[in-house]
Protein backbone atom coordinates (compact mmCIF):
# COMPACT_ATOMS: atom_id res chain seq x y z
CA UNK A 1 0.00 0.00 0.00
CA UNK A 2 2.78 2.22 0.69
CA UNK A 3 3.74 1.69 -2.71
CA UNK A 4 0.39 3.19 -4.21
CA UNK A 5 -0.28 6.03 -1.29
CA UNK A 6 3.38 6.81 0.53
CA UNK A 7 1.81 9.12 2.68
CA UNK A 8 -1.87 8.36 3.02
CA UNK A 9 -2.54 11.06 6.32
CA UNK A 10 -1.10 13.62 3.90
CA UNK A 11 -2.54 12.72 1.06
CA UNK A 12 -6.34 12.69 3.11
CA UNK A 13 -4.97 16.37 4.43
CA UNK A 14 -4.41 17.98 0.95
CA UNK A 15 -7.47 16.90 -0.07
CA UNK A 16 -9.68 18.04 3.23
CA UNK A 17 -7.89 21.43 2.84
CA UNK A 18 -8.18 21.90 -0.87
CA UNK A 19 -12.19 20.74 -0.53
CA UNK A 20 -12.41 23.65 2.27
CA UNK A 21 -10.24 26.65 0.87
CA UNK A 22 -12.86 26.20 -2.13
CA UNK A 23 -16.08 25.65 0.02
CA UNK A 24 -16.76 23.13 -2.21
CA UNK A 25 -17.50 19.77 -2.59
CA UNK A 26 -18.39 19.18 -6.79
CA UNK A 27 -16.55 16.26 -8.18
CA UNK A 28 -14.22 18.61 -10.04
CA UNK A 29 -13.08 19.73 -6.88
CA UNK A 30 -12.74 16.18 -5.52
CA UNK A 31 -10.72 15.16 -8.03
CA UNK A 32 -8.19 18.05 -8.34
CA UNK A 33 -8.06 17.61 -4.29
CA UNK A 34 -7.69 14.04 -4.87
CA UNK A 35 -4.88 14.27 -7.58
CA UNK A 36 -3.25 17.42 -5.24
CA UNK A 37 -2.91 15.03 -2.47
CA UNK A 38 -1.58 12.02 -3.81
CA UNK A 39 0.60 14.56 -6.05
CA UNK A 40 1.46 15.82 -2.27
CA UNK A 41 2.23 12.25 -1.08
CA UNK A 42 4.26 11.08 -3.96
CA UNK A 43 6.68 14.22 -3.70
CA UNK A 44 6.93 14.05 -0.08
CA UNK A 45 8.24 10.17 -0.93
CA UNK A 46 10.54 11.39 -3.38
CA UNK A 47 12.21 13.80 -1.18
CA UNK A 48 12.44 10.63 1.17
CA UNK A 49 12.20 12.88 5.29
CA UNK A 50 14.25 11.45 7.69
CA UNK A 51 12.13 8.50 9.74
CA UNK A 52 11.57 9.36 13.41
CA UNK A 53 9.71 8.57 16.40
CA UNK A 54 8.44 10.79 18.69
CA UNK A 55 10.52 10.21 21.78
CA UNK A 56 8.20 12.11 24.32
CA UNK A 57 4.53 12.95 23.34
CA UNK A 58 4.35 14.91 26.54
CA UNK A 59 7.52 17.39 25.59
CA UNK A 60 5.67 18.16 22.40
CA UNK A 61 2.13 18.80 24.14
CA UNK A 62 4.41 21.05 26.88
CA UNK A 63 5.85 22.71 24.04
CA UNK A 64 3.15 23.18 21.97
CA UNK A 65 1.52 24.89 25.00
CA UNK A 66 4.46 26.71 25.60
CA UNK A 67 4.77 28.38 22.48
CA UNK A 68 1.23 29.21 21.90
CA UNK A 69 1.42 31.60 25.36
CA UNK A 70 4.64 32.83 23.97
CA UNK A 71 2.82 34.21 21.04
CA UNK A 72 0.47 35.42 22.52
CA UNK A 73 2.69 37.45 25.01
CA UNK A 74 5.18 38.37 22.15
CA UNK A 75 1.80 39.55 20.49
CA UNK A 76 1.01 42.08 23.21
CA UNK A 77 4.53 43.23 23.44
CA UNK A 78 4.90 44.22 19.77
CA UNK A 79 1.34 45.84 20.07
CA UNK A 80 2.83 47.83 22.83
CA UNK A 81 6.06 49.10 21.28
CA UNK A 82 4.03 50.01 17.63
CA UNK A 83 1.19 51.81 19.38
CA UNK A 84 3.59 53.38 22.01
CA UNK A 85 6.76 54.27 20.66
CA UNK A 86 7.59 57.13 22.59
CA UNK A 87 7.60 54.81 26.21
CA UNK A 88 11.33 54.06 25.76
CA UNK A 89 13.51 53.25 23.92
CA UNK A 90 13.76 50.41 21.64
CA UNK A 91 17.20 48.61 20.48
CA UNK A 92 16.45 46.02 17.56
CA UNK A 93 19.33 43.65 16.48
CA UNK A 94 20.63 40.59 15.53
CA UNK A 95 22.12 37.69 18.17
CA UNK A 96 24.28 35.06 17.68
CA UNK A 97 23.16 32.02 19.36
CA UNK A 98 25.31 28.81 19.40
CA UNK A 99 22.93 25.36 19.63
CA UNK A 100 23.63 22.27 20.44
CA UNK A 101 20.02 20.73 18.56
CA UNK A 102 21.33 19.07 15.49
CA UNK A 103 18.13 17.07 14.37
CA UNK A 104 16.93 18.59 11.05
CA UNK A 105 13.48 17.95 12.09
CA UNK A 106 14.22 19.77 15.53
CA UNK A 107 16.02 22.80 13.74
CA UNK A 108 12.97 22.87 11.38
CA UNK A 109 10.80 23.24 14.22
CA UNK A 110 12.77 26.01 15.70
CA UNK A 111 12.52 27.76 13.08
CA UNK A 112 9.06 27.91 12.59
CA UNK A 113 8.89 28.06 16.40
CA UNK A 114 10.71 31.68 16.02
CA UNK A 115 9.38 32.77 12.75
CA UNK A 116 5.89 32.68 14.28
CA UNK A 117 6.72 34.44 17.66
CA UNK A 118 6.17 38.43 16.99
CA UNK A 119 9.25 39.98 17.30
CA UNK A 120 11.63 37.55 16.14
CA UNK A 121 12.65 35.80 13.02
CA UNK A 122 15.27 33.23 11.96
CA UNK A 123 17.78 35.10 9.69
CA UNK A 124 20.52 32.69 8.85
CA UNK A 125 21.80 29.03 9.86
CA UNK A 126 25.56 28.48 9.78
CA UNK A 127 25.84 24.33 9.90
CA UNK A 128 29.10 24.52 9.89
CA UNK A 129 29.56 26.14 13.38
CA UNK A 130 25.68 25.34 14.56
CA UNK A 131 24.22 28.77 15.11
CA UNK A 132 21.51 30.70 14.12
CA UNK A 133 21.52 34.06 13.76
CA UNK A 134 17.88 35.80 14.62
CA UNK A 135 16.46 39.11 14.77
CA UNK A 136 14.70 40.24 17.93
CA UNK A 137 12.86 43.63 17.61
CA UNK A 138 13.33 44.45 21.41
CA UNK A 139 17.10 43.19 22.10
CA UNK A 140 17.57 44.36 25.86
CA UNK A 141 19.80 41.73 27.35
CA UNK A 142 21.30 39.35 24.42
CA UNK A 143 22.58 36.55 26.88
CA UNK A 144 19.54 36.46 28.65
CA UNK A 145 17.62 36.30 25.69
CA UNK A 146 20.00 32.92 24.80
CA UNK A 147 19.64 31.71 28.27
CA UNK A 148 15.51 31.82 27.97
CA UNK A 149 15.48 30.34 24.38
CA UNK A 150 17.64 27.66 25.28
CA UNK A 151 15.50 26.60 28.66
CA UNK A 152 11.95 26.99 26.92
CA UNK A 153 12.61 25.83 23.66
CA UNK A 154 16.03 24.51 22.87
CA UNK A 155 16.02 21.42 25.85
CA UNK A 156 12.54 20.83 24.76
CA UNK A 157 13.27 19.87 20.86
CA UNK A 158 15.92 18.07 21.96
CA UNK A 159 13.46 15.47 23.77
CA UNK A 160 11.45 15.31 21.27
CA UNK A 161 13.98 14.76 18.24
CA UNK A 162 17.38 13.62 19.61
Amino acid sequence: MTHWLPYPLLSVALLAAWLLLNESFGAGHILLGATLGLGGGFVLAALQPPQGRLRRPAAVIELLFLVLVDIVRSNIAVARIVLSPATRQRVAGFLSMPLELRHPGGLAVMACIVTATPGTSWARYDAARNTVTIHVLDLVDEEEWIRTFRQRYERRLQEIFE
